[in-house]
């Protein structure tokens, strides 16, 4: 894929005058963790009914009082309309991810290549925007990504709609200034290992784009690569992304008794040991917490390539697994972390001086990166600050799905099904941390 010139972003917002000014303009305009976990679904769940649905967890912002629906629906029509390119799907079947050629079999790039999003529904309840995606979780499951740029881009869009040339000009001079003071705080951390995670909550596709390239610029091999497959691929940098909540919580969906459902997130692990190895082995432990996910791990997972630590603190997250790689014989130098959740750059350094050379180490860094925009305009704009929204799946094989996490502010699911997880999973009050994005 070839990449286009860096555009003037203010320039563009402020005078454009197309028709539909597309927000996700490729299939590939998404997280590889997306595409990693559809291979594993297509191959091994395809046909699981599924449902997803958009959360808004900053329910003090009324989503649907900022973002015209016919402009929403707009958005949400031109993604169905999208298909992989030839070129997108040469890149995909030769590109080398991880250090592996071919990750994605002829087979799935075959389906993959007439592929489109399915239906979906909007209605808007108190204020919100409830839109849901209902059929075979292989169909269903890609829309997470777009439903979540889209709807963060409109608001991005609807805040700045009255802000004026030079007014626009100064907003972005202040958000490109603020972002390179954080690039040059990170360059300051020899063996700094950084990935841009922030597709999901951008501020808009053109802002991520400038961003990665600014970490290309400020922050040399210190920047290990994008999660956004599209990006990648203009940028020529590496996608980078293993897993998420959605494949454990749909699997104890399934799980047909509290023993089974005990040891669900352990099957996801050997599901996807079929598909893939080496750097792709990361383990995410927090879904029903991490403590009894460590509790009642097989030995074989000390084998894998490393975890990633969402939800917990991340201090307290890292010295646990740790002294659990240590209990049993591992040697942590040889094991990687990955820290993902919330991440600014005091958090970013404060985890680095804790880790560092204590094991291998890296950060997807997010919402924080991507659409960090406080105190950035001209006159107070709380709409340019970022919410926290998910788009989750709420049901599998006719089952509500629950997360758990190791934050209880972050559980999902009816409240019977969360207190029953809570019990199989012997899950017990945590220190909460405010959930911001």
């Amino acid at each position: 894929m070839i990449s286009s010139p860096m555009p003037d972003i203010s320039y563009r917002v402020y005078s454009h005058t197309f028709k539909l000014d597309p927000i996700v303009r490729s299939l590939l305009d998404t997280d590889v963790y997306k595409l990693l976990m559809l291979q594993t679904i297509w191959k091994e769940r395809a046909d699981v009914p599924v449902t997803f649905s958009l959360i808004n967890r900053t329910q003090s912002v009324r989503i649907a009082e900022e973002i015209d629906e016919a402009q929403l629906r707009e958005q949400l029509d031109h993604a169905r309309s999208l298909t992989l390119s030839k070129q997108e799907r040469i890149w995909l079947a030769g590109n080398t991810f991880y250090g592996t050629e071919r990750l994605f079999s002829a087979e799935f790039l075959h389906w993959l290549k007439t592929y489109q999003l399915p239906e979906y529904e909007l209605r808007v309840i108190n204020g919100q925007y409830e839109i849901t995606f209902e059929g075979r979780w292989a169909d269903v499951t890609m829309w997470e990504i777009p439903v979540l740029s889209i709807i963060s881009e409109l608001r991005s869009r609807a805040a700045m709609q009255p802000i004026n040339r030079f007014e626009l000009d100064v907003l972005y001079a202040r958000a490109k200034a603020k972002l390179w003071e954080k690039v040059l705080r990170l360059n300051n951390l020899p063996e700094l290992r950084i990935a841009d995670f922030g597709t999901r909550r951008r501020h808009s596709f053109l802002w991520q784009k400038w961003c990665i390239s600014a970490m290309q610029e400020g922050l040399g091999d210190k920047f290990i690569g994008t999660s956004n497959v599209l990006l990648a691929g203009q940028l020529d940098v590496e996608a980078i992304g293993t897993n998420a909540h959605e494949l454990p919580m749909v699997e104890a969906a399934l799980a047909q008794s509290d023993n089974d459902l005990l040891h669900s997130p352990y099957n996801v692990l050997k599901m996807w040991r079929r598909t893939y190895d080496g750097n792709l082995l990361i383990v995410l432990p927090d879904t029903y917490g991490t403590n009894t996910y460590l509790k009642h791990a097989p030995d074989w997972v000390t084998e894998w390539s490393g975890f990633r630590i969402d939800s917990k603190e991340p201090i307290a997250g890292g010295r646990e697994l740790i002294n659990w790689w240590k209990q049993r014989g591992v040697d942590p130098n040889e094991k990687l972390l990955i820290f993902s959740d919330g991440l600014t750059v005091d958090k970013i350094e404060q985890v680095y001086h804790e880790f560092h050379g204590k094991v291998r180490l890296s950060f997807g860094w997010g919402t924080h990166l991507t659409n960090d925009f406080r105190d950035c305009a001209t006159k107070q704009n709380d709409a340019l600050r970022a919410i926290s929204l998910v788009c989750k799946v709420t049901h599998a094989n006719g089952e509500p799905t629950v997360k758990l996490s190791d934050n209880f502010h972050k559980a999902t699911g009816p409240k019977a099904s969360i207190d029953h997880y809570r019990t199989v999973f012997d899950q017990k009050p945590v220190d909460e941390g405010a959930v911001e994005v």
